[in-house]
């Protein structure tokens, strides 16, 4: 058994950075909706407590609070933000609303020394924090002190020793609280005594016998996309029950250039594991022929891939189990935690289960992972970095990235700009810098000179972005020699499109893929 951190999510759009500042620290822990987390807590039995922030005031009526259990189980508790101003509230402090907002950038000063410092913060010093609070504690609750404190909030940060209870009002997960990961550290490893056990190796073994145990006999069926999840989650599960799986990947017509016949013999060459190749891209493109809405194309396609792995296990005689490669995020944003709409952005994954008359029962052995670990995890299984290294890809393929009605003068031209863009991006030798890079066809036309002629042809956008975990992204910052390169061999070489233009949007954190 492992050490583990139990998060309560009171829906901050940042609350996933807590769990990769953990995992981080080799500690395993769970993100948890507050409405479940009293169930969560005695069934995880975690060694340590972090309450994130959120968008509520505790001052209102049905105001959202952690489990009374949680605080009298005598385990060391973080409150971040709202999680501060709930702990305060709950443990006989006071919270105050008005005019006491604080957002973005501030200074806290430390007033008292704290293991929650140690190594980091210094008494009488003062440093850089990130902000994002209404509300703000006006009274202590009995036993605790103040350990710092803003312009706007005179009791930032809180301590009780004894109980090793400790919150702040300010954001430690994020980047622009510079030491916050080391004061997380601190949290996790010094104040809980957390022995950071939980490794990639540890995984892999534990994910094989669980593998093992879920699937006992039965055959499995994996839907392989070529992309790192699918891959890992295939030779994972192969290790795990051998000849008992089956892969199939299957060619919707709405590929990259290329794409099919590169993973599938990229596949064969590495592994010897069963793959059937079914190209189905006839009936997934009649399918979606007259479908502009981005969600109704990501159900149609869901739909879809489901009656092609049904069809596929009957041939093989029937299989018990659908294999994929949903990751955490995946699971994370696809549960509405707090009333939001996260619920339908994960539509093309199968996260809440199967239709019943597949019969088949769903095996996820990285629905814990983020990203990195996923990559981490493939490393440990040996998997060449073709695989391993590949940028994401999406389950629905090129039909996000053509808004509107998809057809295949459209899907000809963007698959030949986003070859070509990605061409250029491996020969300037920056794909591994890049998370993930694609071209967009976009709905709208115009008028342009090339030659002696007027043209009035599509604009394809350019997207490339940086980021470790997919939670959260920046753009890459190519230089404009580089992407007046890359305009001109598309707009030269694709016929239908006189106009690029590079998007330099940010990926804020609580939005999922660049689509």
């Amino acid at each position: 058994m492992h050490d583990k951190v139990l998060i309560v999510d009171f829906g901050s759009q940042v609350t996933q950075l807590i769990a990769r500042r953990v995992r981080e620290e080799k500690v395993y822990c769970e993100i948890v909706p507050y409405q479940k987390a009293e169930a969560a807590f005695r069934d995880m039995k975690p060694k340590a407590v972090i309450l994130s922030g959120g968008p509520a005031s505790v001052l209102d009526q049905d105001a959202p609070l952690a489990p009374k259990a949680i605080f009298e189980a005598g385990v060391p508790v973080l409150g971040i933000c709202y999680g501060e101003q709930a702990m305060a509230q709950q443990l006989g402090g006071k919270v105050e609303g008005g005019h006491y907002r604080e957002f973005g950038r501030a200074e806290v000063e430390v007033v008292s020394d704290s293991p929650l410092f140690e190594g980091v913060w210094r008494k009488g010093e003062k440093y850089p924090v990130w902000m994002s609070h209404g509300d703000r504690v006006t009274v202590l609750p009995p036993a605790f002190r103040v350990l710092g404190t803003s312009a706007n909030a005179p009791i930032a940060i809180i301590g009780d020793d004894d109980r090793k209870f400790y919150a702040t009002q300010f954001h430690l997960e994020v980047m622009h609280t510079p030491h916050g990961a080391a004061l997380l550290r601190n949290f996790v490893r010094k104040v809980a005594g957390l022995s950071g056990d939980w490794t990639m190796r540890a995984f892999k073994d534990e994910a094989i016998e669980k593998i093992r145990k879920q699937v006992g006999k039965g055959r499995v069926i994996c839907g392989l996309s070529g992309g790192v999840d699918s891959a890992v989650a295939a030779v994972l599960i192969h290790e795990a029950i051998g000849e008992q799986l089956t892969c199939v990947f299957v060619d919707h017509g709405l590929l990259r250039l290329g794409e099919a016949q590169k993973v599938v013999t990229l596949f064969r060459d590495s592994y010897n594991i069963p793959l059937v190749h079914v190209d189905d891209s006839e009936a997934f493109l009649k399918a979606l022929a007259s479908v502009e809405d981005p969600e109704q194309k990501r159900k149609t396609i869901g739909k879809l891939f489901i009656d092609v792995f049904d069809a596929e296990a009957k041939k093989i005689g029937g299989a018990d189990f659908l294999a994929q490669g949903t990751l955490y995020p995946d699971v994370i944003e696809s549960v509405s935690f707090t009333g939001g709409p996260s619920v339908t952005i994960k539509s093309h994954h199968n996260v809440g289960g199967l239709p019943e008359h597949m019969h088949m029962k769903l095996v996820e052995p990285l629905r814990e992972l983020f990203k990195d670990e996923v990559r981490a995890l493939g490393r440990e299984l040996g998997l060449p970095d073709a695989f391993v290294g590949r940028h994401p890809f999406p389950g629905p393929g090129l039909a996000i990235r053509i808004p509107g009605a998809i057809t295949r003068e459209k899907l000809d031209i963007l698959r030949l700009a986003d070859d070509i863009y990605i061409e250029e991006i491996r020969r300037a030798g920056l794909y591994d810098d890049i998370w993930q890079a694609f071209a967009v066809l976009l709905p709208v036309k115009t008028v342009g000179v090339m030659g002696d002629g007027r043209t009035y042809d599509f604009v394809v956008g350019l997207r490339a972005v940086t980021s470790t975990d997919g939670m959260t992204a920046d753009f890459y910052p190519f230089e404009m020699k580089f992407i007046g390169a890359v305009a001109t061999r598309i707009i030269n070489e694709v016929k239908g499109v006189n106009r690029v233009v590079y998007d330099v949007t940010s990926k804020p954190p609580g939005t999922i893929e660049w689509e």
